[in-house]
């Protein structure tokens, strides 16, 4: 049986869950969850939010300096970013280190490390300019959605194709970056047609998610729009 943690006792939360307890002899000793041991600023969780940041700039440099191998260097440092994004939500979520601090930066970084692959690909003709400003314009349209209507005190959940979405992102935005990384290792100038034909059709599905998502969204929630257009 779990006991209730002592009022007096800083570290422990109100209720202790099981994984949070051990046995030592015969008594029940209580453990405090990891997140608690730290800084709530400086969890585990929220240093790989940090560093998916920094990779984000280590992308950018990588891509556009010209330097050699650049491409794939890019590629692992994507790969790593979007690793941590799993990460860190787990562990938030696992050790009770769900923060401010997190809720708000981690779906910034996320943002930021895709408008910032997706403007990179569009610089290397990879992708079209359109295709990027859609992207990340419906980003943009869907966070001042949330930030409206919570200054009218609602939080808006997030709906489950936003999750999709992001997920076609994630794999179109690294099919590309692996085709031009392979380049490098197999000097490829030019590809089969059915690589070129795979990018457009994840590209395409890419864009439809993001505006079928973005719709769906909108019409979920535009009564905040009105609301805040008579206050």
């Amino acid at each position: 049986m779990v006991r209730k943690a002592e009022a007096t006792d800083p570290f422990l939360p109100p209720l202790l869950l099981p994984s949070a307890t051990a046995h030592v002899g015969r008594r029940l000793v209580s453990r405090p969850p990891v997140c608690h041991l730290h800084s709530r600023a400086v969890t585990l969780p929220n240093q790989l939010t940090i560093l998916r940041l920094f990779l984000t700039g280590v992308f950018v440099i990588a891509r556009e300096s010209g330097m050699a191998w650049g491409a794939t260097v890019a590629a692992v440092a994507f790969g790593l970013a979007v690793l941590s994004d799993y990460l860190d939500g787990v562990l938030a979520r696992r050790l009770g280190c769900e923060t401010d601090f997190g809720r708000l930066m981690d779906p910034l970084a996320d943002k930021v490390l895709i408008a910032a692959a997706l403007v990179c690909l569009a610089w290397s003709h990879d992708i079209p300019a359109w295709a990027a400003i859609i992207l990340i314009s419906r980003d943009f349209l869907i966070t001042g959605l949330r930030q409206l209507a919570l200054s009218h005190g609602t939080v808006l959940a997030a709906d489950p194709t936003g999750k999709t979405k992001t997920a076609s992102q994630m794999i179109m935005i690294g099919f590309f970056l692996l085709r031009d990384a392979s380049g490098e290792f197999f000097g490829v100038g030019l590809w089969p047609g059915w690589v070129m034909s795979a990018g457009q059709f994840l590209l395409w599905a890419s864009v439809g998610l993001s505006i079928y998502s973005g719709w769906r969204y909108a019409r979920a929630h535009w009564r905040v729009v009105v609301r805040s257009g008579q206050s």
